[in-house]
């Protein structure tokens, strides 16, 4: 998407308590090009209703970072690890995406939330 479109809107994955995966996707009735921040929020509250019967997450987003766009993909297990996971690149016009070195650190959690 990225090398085609120039962009994606955020997308994620959840993992069922019985090991079945699911694509998931927000929904935002803003028009044709809604925000992703709203596809994200929907995404996330949708996930958080249906925590009991999951066991990971995973969502990801084109986001910007201080020096580049970024591929984030935040990741989360009913444990209570998180982490997120980012992907530095630039597009290079006519030549493709250059991606730059993984990052990985500790997140947030969004769906197990851990004062609940």
């Amino acid at each position: 998407m990225l090398e085609r479109e120039g962009e994606f809107y955020p997308f994620g994955a959840a993992m069922k308590s019985d090991g079945q995966h699911e694509m998931v996707m927000g929904y935002s009735d803003t028009g044709d090009r809604p925000p992703s921040a709203a596809m994200m929020a929907t995404m996330i509250d949708g996930l958080r209703g249906q925590r009991d019967g999951l066991r990971a997450v995973g969502f990801c987003a084109n986001v910007r970072v201080s020096d580049s766009d970024a591929v984030r993909v935040d990741l989360e297990h009913r444990e209570g690890q998180a982490m997120a996971v980012l992907l530095p690149y630039k597009k290079r016009f006519g030549r493709g995406v250059e991606f730059s070195a993984l990052r990985a650190g500790p997140a947030k959690s969004q769906v197990w939330l851990a004062d609940e």
